[in-house]
């Protein structure tokens, strides 16, 4: 285990939400899994309570604490990509598994966790300032899945 994962709260389906980060972002794999010693409030002793993965090189933990907690918009992955296939592929791949659309490259996968799907391009013209930032910046607040085309012709004026 990571000295410093971050902790995922799930209802009860950790290892399937696991599972699907790791099959779809590199840089991930899928670690141990601990089994409850013992009854607890949400679960049965048996059943899975842990399970260690890394999702685009960030190591994390999810717990099956139960219904209690839900997860919100105050934390989120950013995933940075190179182009609009990347962005599409793992748009794509949280809204068609049961997720939701947002705003600006937000999206919710079906668990709640939101995800920032995020064109490189607009991190660096954001980074340089200026007008062509406050461009790109306008050209995104409308757009759900960010259209990278759309990001240049903003930065290029």
């Amino acid at each position: 285990m990571s000295k410093n994962a971050i902790c995922l709260w799930y209802d009860c389906d950790a290892e399937e939400a696991a599972r699907f980060y790791t099959e779809t972002f590199p840089e991930s794999r899928l670690g141990a899994t601990y089994k409850a010693p013992a009854d607890y409030p949400s679960g049965k002793a048996g059943d899975t309570l842990i399970v260690e993965f890394v999702v685009a090189g960030i190591p994390c933990i999810g717990l099956n604490g139960g219904p209690q907690f839900k997860h919100s918009e105050a934390f989120s992955f950013q995933v940075l990509t190179e182009d609009q296939e990347e962005t599409d592929r793992y748009w794509n791949a949280i809204v068609g598994n049961g997720g939701e659309e947002s705003q600006c490259g937000w999206c919710k996968d079906k668990w709640g966790v939101s995800w920032q799907i995020t064109p490189r391009i607009l991190i660096e013209a954001l980074g340089r300032g200026g007008h062509a930032a406050k461009r790109a910046f306008e050209a995104i607040m409308p757009m759900r899945k960010i259209d990278v085309a759309a990001v240049e012709r903003a930065i290029s004026g």
